[in-house]
């Protein structure tokens, strides 16, 4: 059985956003129970730009395989809008699911499509969404593959129209329901009133974005059953960066920071470098 699907069944999971290998390592030593690799980190950090549509099926499948081969946690992965039409969203979930991935996020916006915090976004019918919903449902090899259903419609159609999509989405055969950028509080009872007794429901938060940002313990008395903070971990890394090659240049030298980084051992230890070798003694 998918592991996600145990774990929502026991309740509300937070999943922290990561976006190669080595950020899925230290969150899972963290003791999170999933992943979310986030389209829009991929795009920060493999690219070095916005989220805005640039990111392709391929890196994203690439990265996907990379991570699921390192963690055993579950993750959810952005597939953005499918990558294209209905055909298309066969070939990323068949693509998606044999690298691994637990549950498929798809969403509504047009392609270019851009982050859903973002200003000017526009969404495709509903009946084009449904289509390529229920061809995504339809791509799965496993049943166990969970598919996410994201609706940005609330900046572009309103509150109740972007509830409406949701309605649609799940009778096209969806597991689980994305309603992006929120706007308050009470947007987020409104839509938890109407389907979290039937469906899982995810909860973005985004620092500075549209939605107040929640603790995930709230989230889940509100009803959400998934907490992603997507950006998060690529925001604290630019952050560190910022400050690291500073100070490196300013100084010459690492020493001022030598109280906020791993030495050589300490990197090695997290990446499990000493099973490592110690595995390929075995071959010896």
């Amino acid at each position: 059985m998918n592991k996600l699907k145990t774990k929502l069944a026991d309740g509300t999971v937070l999943a922290p956003g990561v976006f190669d290998a080595l950020s899925a390592v230290i969150a899972e030593q963290a003791g999170f129970d999933a992943l979310y690799l986030s389209g829009a980190s991929i795009a920060y950090t493999k690219l070095g730009r916005s989220d805005v549509g640039l990111t392709t099926y391929t890196e994203v499948e690439d990265t996907l395989a990379r991570i699921t081969e390192r963690v055993a946690l579950p993750v959810i992965v952005d597939a953005d809008t499918g990558f294209g039409n209905a055909l298309n969203v066969k070939r990323t979930v068949r693509g998606f699911e044999r690298a691994g991935a637990a549950m498929i996020q798809l969403e509504d916006q047009t392609f270019p499509k851009r982050c859903g915090h973002l200003d000017g976004k526009s969404v495709i019918p509903v009946a084009e969404m449904c289509g390529k919903l229920r061809a995504a449902v339809d791509a799965r090899a496993n049943a166990g593959t969970l598919i996410l259903a994201r609706t940005d419609a609330v900046a572009v159609e309103g509150l109740d129209a972007a509830l409406e999509r949701a309605e649609r989405y799940l009778e096209a055969g969806v597991d689980a329901l994305f309603i992006e950028a929120l706007r308050s509080v009470e947007q987020m009872e409104a839509a938890c009133a109407r389907f979290a007794s039937r469906v899982p429901l995810l909860a973005n938060m985004v620092e500075g974005g549209k939605t107040p940002v929640q603790r995930a313990a709230l989230l889940a008395q509100i009803g959400f059953r998934i907490v992603i903070f997507p950006g998060a971990a690529a925001r604290a890394v630019s952050h560190t960066l910022k400050g690291f090659y500073g100070s490196l240049h300013e100084h010459g030298t690492t020493a001022p920071w030598s109280d906020r980084m791993l030495d050589f051992d300490g990197l090695n230890q997290v990446i499990g470098t000493p099973d490592l070798i110690a595995e390929s003694k075995l071959y010896e």
